[in-house]
């Protein structure tokens, strides 16, 4: 099934943005390397529109890597291997043909220079083959293994299909407000629509720098769920804020645009250079400090605490959908045991009666509710109600909150959240 768009490349160019996009997939899926750093294989295209190529023609084969092998195989006699760069070329070919509607003549035109001297004719003949069947893909893609099983049998099949269907396309752009009270305005003006004050969900396309209110810093990127951690700490201006592993910073902005003193620390300053640009272009201020928290010690108590920890990251695949092939179910006692020893430790940093949102951008119940059932079950919570969620979303029976992609329409990142008091002396 295509997707309707237009034609993203011209018939008789493109070439450059397609082997890129090759390696990308290359250094992903055969190196194990992210797709934001592997993504640096579009630096050396001149042309905005080119790199922007690349880089969709690279997402589309991660969301659709084994629809787009099956087709492969099929038209094989022997299986090509994984790695081989002809089943590489062929992954880019077809998610142009398939997905972004490439004319079937300037799919075989720029398959066979990115296969550099190897199986030119092994190629052009299984593009031949496809396109003259003609080949198709099915209206949503299927969770690689083991996400398949393992997320039906943790959220339920209803679920899982969701995150499939969520899978399939890049998603609409979640924004924060700097302003919740101008929300309508920015609705109107981005073309949107509204999930809950200060947000902002559109379907435009292009450079986000171009947009109307980016360079006067009226918002910043942040999907929905991601902004919930923030939303749901009881922080009001002039109090002491912590927001621990901070980058990339829009918990910071959303709490330094209520008024809060924020101390925004992460592991290195590398990681808050972009807390530090963003706070810049919406005149807000934080204080930065690059550091290890489990060796950190803050000068004084908070009145309130965030903690996004370090997690898996499975929960961001509908934007990022190389983490599906990057982690596997993999081994987590490393992530979980820091997560337990981060939490336990900003516990000891809050005031009485402060609060602390622990929470983590993962589909993964090791890293959300068995957390909570071996550290946050020893702490006094501070149950989430449902009034304090927006519409759509309701807490779990303990008082925690678990977003499903398909939770709301548009969908949302998995993310877990629970939040803690600390009991006054």
């Amino acid at each position: 099934m295509r997707s309707g768009r237009p034609t993203t490349n011209r018939d008789d160019s493109g070439v450059a943005a397609r082997r890129a996009a090759l390696k990308i997939g290359m250094a992903v899926l055969d190196r194990g390397v992210p797709f934001d750093v592997a993504a640096s294989a579009t630096d050396g295209l001149p042309l905005a529109q080119d790199r922007a190529l690349a880089r969709l023609l690279a997402l589309t084969v991660l969301r659709w890597l084994p629809e787009l092998d099956l087709l492969i195989d099929s038209a094989t006699q022997r299986p090509l291997p994984m790695d081989a760069r002809a089943r590489h070329a062929l992954r880019v070919a077809l998610a142009g043909w398939l997905r972004l509607n490439t004319p079937p003549h300037a799919v075989v035109a720029t398959a066979l220079p990115l296969v550099e001297g190897g199986p030119r004719r092994l190629v052009h003949g299984v593009l031949g083959n496809l396109i003259r069947r003609p080949a198709a893909l099915p209206p949503t893609p299927q969770l690689p293994a083991p996400f398949d099983v393992q997320w039906a049998h943790d959220w339920g099949a209803a679920a899982a299909e969701a995150a499939s269907a969520a899978l399939a396309d890049e998603p609409a752009t979640d924004l924060t407000l700097k302003s919740p009270a101008e929300t309508d305005h920015w609705v109107a003006a981005l073309d949107g629509i509204s999930l809950a004050p200060g947000h902002v969900r559109t379907a435009k396309k292009g450079s986000i720098t171009e947009w109307a209110g980016f360079g006067e810093g009226a918002w910043w990127v942040q999907d929905f769920a991601a902004s919930l951690p923030a939303r749901l700490l009881p922080a009001k201006a002039g109090e002491r804020v912590l927001d621990l592993c901070a980058a990339p910073g829009g918990k910071t902005l959303q709490l330094a645009a209520r008024g809060c003193e924020v101390t925004a620390l992460d592991v290195s300053d590398d990681r808050l250079e972009r807390v530090r640009q963003n706070l810049e272009r919406t005149g807000l201020k934080a204080t930065l400090i690059a550091a290890d928290a489990l060796r950190w010690q803050p000068d004084g108590l908070f009145d309130h605490i965030l903690l996004d920890a370090p997690c898996s990251a499975t929960g961001i695949f509908r934007r990022h959908p190389d983490v599906l092939h990057l982690k596997g179910w993999a081994d987590l006692a490393p992530v979980t045991l820091l997560q337990a020893a981060l939490l336990r430790r900003a516990t000891g940093w809050l005031k009485p009666g402060g609060r602390l949102v622990y929470a983590t951008c993962s589909l993964d119940p090791r890293e959300g509710e068995r957390i909570a059932e071996r550290v946050i079950a020893g702490a006094p919570r501070d149950l989430i109600a449902a009034d304090e969620l927006p519409a759509g979303l309701m807490p779990t029976a303990e008082g925690f909150v678990r977003t499903l992609p398909g939770q709301v329409a548009g969908g949302l990142d998995g993310f877990f959240i629970a939040r803690l008091r600390k009991l006054a002396d």
